[in-house]
């Protein structure tokens, strides 16, 4: 760093002479160094690297795998019906991980494209990357800043850097000073100025120091270039997609090792086994996640986010702390004037009053003395005077017209070292020197004050009220102005005949306001279990104080600076932070530290931010969450989650729908899992105990392809749970089916062994023999054989069909959640038992599955039998909900 450096060491350093500049020959050399002063763009993946990422995942080989195998069992349609779900798979995945690649180029944006170089003794302006190290700059209000520079001389220089430091004042730069300390936050670097930040106000000239990758926005580049890290749901499924093939493996091995011991015909047996493995894999799960995540992706959209990738939705969800950023997240962005002193008293803005003369005054003092604006179009100029102007615009002082009423004829501009400004303008006959700034410096140039309408005396006594009255301000974090005024007969002053023998009017507090709306949004986060932290730039003093408004901390101790923030090595920080829920004059690389410590014990962070400083943090984070109007491109580059109202209640109402919709691809995933065991189950049981085969490869093709994916489908657009925010976050850690095996292991044996039955009594009532000796191999074959099959896969399907009432609730009986709540679900368990009485009703398509037409009393049957898994579990829920009142 160069801010604890002496000037001329710098500019020794770098060969810099401040008149002449650098020669083209010597910029030349430089550049042939240290190369353009751009950020490097990040190395794209091209469409067929991104295809092939998507491809690599243990499912999606075990799909492939099928995919093949079924293509030489025959069946083709199986085999492109497979390939479609893959190849639609990985296009929606492709066209999620095509956008990540634009956080680079947005940050290259930020770049100024043009800058004022001393170049062979002239002042020359240029392309900002032609800068190299050693360019003298020239510095104008209005411009960003091209590179990284230690500033030479500056004049009333003020810089708004809080797309780096978060910080919503501009920073007042001077050119003078030499810091001593090596380690402080970029916001208090005021002899240096960073590129891709905006001057507000002066002029200044300094010498380049770093450019391209080297400045302090490269270094953020670097940090966006770490590698992304899957999100739960994709580290889940992956377990899920290891665990069926293994599962499929053993069950094909296993019947087929007992096919030959009980000496059946191998290649029947073969093509069963076959067609047990590929009905273990629920083909559709991933092709059916994603289709639920893009549907609630819709739904939010209508909700003010904007998803950026799939699986964040569920993500979103599970997060317990979210690192928010002060400025523009929890705050308007915008200073506001929130109480006045005046008349000895403190006042609300609400209650100020133009028709009181002395609160008139000190608005027009306020008003005049000011180089702002603001109006419906818009705002320019120093965010603290605006705030001042917006006070007139609220009182009927409208600075356009005051200006033109009371037209200013001299002033004394802003200055560091007096802290005051002055302005002479017209009243009546005579001039008003009006004169805003530091308390204590305001102080010391006033006589008199004004006080219900009357000057009395500056007594030592009122002084000291007044400064109390401005420490009070301080203390609640708000910043202070005072405003004096005196009456001349005079046009032409110096500055010290305006700064002398004021009256005293008042003081201004001001702040940059909390969101009305945050308040209750982070007060509906802590009741649902999760953490809000502040992460900012800004003092320590007004972190607190917005913090503690906001609910979000209560003791000073839950506050670290990020002077702090540094003695701490990563493993130490784990453990500091837990309890911390404020970190004030941090940088950027203390924000992605912070997030990686909340991370560091296995929590799920969110990260909320606009500016570019928050672009690494928001990609360290499980869920970055950028504004989407205040947003930098970068941020929204960076981000996973983009916000289009800035509303950090929004944020609120996101996590609801990522809970709903991860609860909802759970009961998706169950409801497939639990009858591809059910398939399982009957298909092994079977052969274990030397029955016929109750079911043909076709008929488990059929129903694990096609009648299970409409009520998983609608299982993932059920209505929300409207007590979900209620309950804490899930554990991350925690098993897709968590609490769910029990239930599903139970609907498993209960969908195997009602098919098992409804095939036992196909074929005793179609054989006339009530015994189960006829269920043995060669005892059946014909149309016995053939009715009793054509039971166990009705009752396999329908059964299947009902059962998806059974993941409407864990505890709830499907008559509380509403038996025609979700529409979808009830649709197609009617459309599923429809297209099962057409495939075994139409000849052509009987003839096809190798079905008979069933009779009135065969159809009793396989709906009793098809309802029993709903019955059961019905029983199950009630004892559950009474164990629920107990605990």
């Amino acid at each position: 760093m160069f801010h604890n450096k002496p000037l001329a060491q710098i500019l020794e350093q770098f060969q810099a002479d401040p008149g002449r500049g650098l020669t083209s020959a010597e910029a030349a050399g430089r550049r042939e160094k240290y190369g353009p002063n751009k950020l490097k763009e990040g190395k794209k993946k091209s469409l067929l690297q991104l295809f092939a990422a998507q491809l690599n995942d243990p499912l999606i080989y075990i799909l492939l795998i099928a995919a093949v195998i079924s293509g030489f069992m025959g069946e083709i349609n199986d085999t492109v019906i497979i390939s479609l779900v893959v190849i639609l798979n990985a296009v929606i995945g492709v066209s999620q991980e095509a956008k990540a690649e634009k956080s680079m180029e947005a940050l290259q944006k930020l770049s100024a494209p043009r800058a004022y170089v001393v170049r062979d003794g002239e002042i020359k302006e240029m392309a900002s990357e032609e800068i190299v190290p050693g360019d003298i700059v020239v510095l104008d209000a209005g411009r960003y800043i091209p590179c990284d520079i230690r500033l030479i001389e500056t004049a009333n220089l003020q810089v708004e850097e809080s797309a780096l430091t978060g910080e919503s004042v501009p920073v007042n730069k001077d050119a003078g000073l030499t810091l001593d300390a090596e380690n402080i936050p970029l916001g208090d670097m005021k002899n240096m100025a960073f590129s891709s930040t905006l001057i507000t106000n002066g002029r200044g000239t300094g010498v380049a120091v770093a450019t391209g990758m080297d400045t302090q926005i490269g270094h953020i580049a670097n940090m966006l270039g770490e590698a992304d890290e899957k999100t739960p749901l994709q580290k889940k499924l992956a377990e899920i997609g290891k665990l069926l093939g293994i599962v499929a493996l053993i069950v094909c091995v296993a019947m087929f090792g007992i096919a030959m011991l009980q000496k059946r015909d191998l290649f029947q047996m073969f093509m069963t086994a076959i067609s047990l493995a590929v009905a273990a894999i629920p083909e559709g799960m991933p092709a059916i996640v994603s289709i639920v995540l893009a549907m609630g992706v819709q739904r939010m959209v209508k909700k003010n986010a904007i998803i950026r990738k799939l699986p964040s939705v569920e993500t979103l969800g599970a997060v317990n702390f979210i690192c928010s950023d002060k400025t523009g997240t929890l705050t308007q962005n915008r200073m506001t004037v929130m109480k006045c002193f005046v008349n000895r008293k403190i006042i609300e803005e609400p209650q100020m009053s133009s028709d009181d003369p002395v609160q008139r005054l000190l608005i027009e003092n306020l008003v005049l003395c000011s180089d702002a604006t603001s109006g419906p179009e818009g705002s320019t100029g120093d965010p603290t005077e605006v705030a001042l102007i917006d006070l007139g615009n609220k009182h009927g002082i409208r600075k356009e017209d005051w200006n033109e009423k009371h037209q200013r004829v001299n002033e004394a501009p802003f200055d560091s070292d007096r802290k005051l400004m002055s302005t002479v303008n017209v009243y009546g006959d005579q001039y008003y020197v009006m004169t805003k700034g530091a308390t204590d410096q305001l102080l010391k140039k006033s006589e008199s004050a004004l006080i219900d309408g009357r000057t009395v005396p500056m007594t030592e006594a009122l002084a000291a009220e007044f400064m109390a009255a401005a420490d009070a301000f301080s203390d609640q974090a708000l910043r202070v102005l005072g405003a004096a005024y005196k009456e001349t007969d005079q046009e032409e002053l110096t500055q010290e005949e305006m700064e002398s023998g004021l009256i005293f009017i008042g003081l201004a507090a001001m702040i940059d306001p909390p969101r009305m709306e945050v308040k209750d949004s982070i007060a509906t986060c802590c009741n649902s279990g999760i953490s809000t932290v502040m992460i900012t730039g800004d003092h320590q003093k007004t972190a607190f104080a917005i913090a503690k408004e906001l609910g979000i901390a209560h003791t000073q101790e839950q506050v670290m600076p990020g002077v702090e923030l540094d003695q701490y090595t990563d493993e130490e920080l784990i453990e500091r932070v837990k309890n911390v829920r404020v970190f004030a004059r941090v940088s950027p690389e203390h924000k992605v530290r912070i997030v990686k410590a909340f991370k560091g014990s296995g929590n799920i962070v969110s990260m909320t931010g606009d500016g570019v400083n928050d672009a690494p943090s928001l990609k360290a984070a499980d869920i970055g969450v950028a504004m989407g109007i205040t947003g930098t491109d970068v941020a929204k580059g960076a981000s996973d989650i983009i916000l289009t109202d800035d509303n950090f209640s929004t944020i609120v109402t996101a996590v609801e729908e990522g809970r709903n919709i991860y609860a909802n691809i759970k009961k998706s995933i169950i409801f497939l899992l639990s009858c591809n065991i059910g398939e399982i189950i009957a298909l092994f049981l079977a052969t274990l105990m030397a029955w016929m085969t109750p079911l043909q490869s076709i008929h488990l093709l059929w129903v694990n392809l096609i009648t299970d994916t409409l009520p998983a489908l609608s299982l993932g657009v059920d209505p929300g749970d409207a007590d979900i925010m209620k309950v804490k976050p899930r554990d991350p850690k925690e098993s897709l089916f968590h609490g769910r095996k029990a239930f599903l292991i139970l609907n498993g044996a209960l969908i195997g062994l009602m098919t098992l039955t409804a095939f036992a009594i196909g074929a005793m009532r179609y054989s006339g023999e009530w015994s189960l000796h006829v269920l043995h191999i060669g005892n059946l074959s014909g149309d016995t054989l053939t009715h009793a099959q054509t039971m166990a896969f009705v009752v396999l399907a329908v059964s299947q069909l009902f059962h998806s009432l059974n993941l409407r609730s864990e505890t709830k009986s499907i008559f509380q959640v509403g038996l025609f709540s979700n529409k979808y679900l009830t649709g197609s368990i009617v459309l599923g038992i429809l297209i099962q009485f057409v495939v075994i009703s139409v000849p052509p398509l009987a003839a096809a599955f190798d079905v008979f037409h069933l009779t009135h009393i065969d159809w009793i049957f396989v709906l009793g039998l098809s309802l029993v898994p709903v019955i059961v579990n019905e029983i199950v829920k009630i004892f559950l909900r009474m164990k629920n009142r107990k605990s």
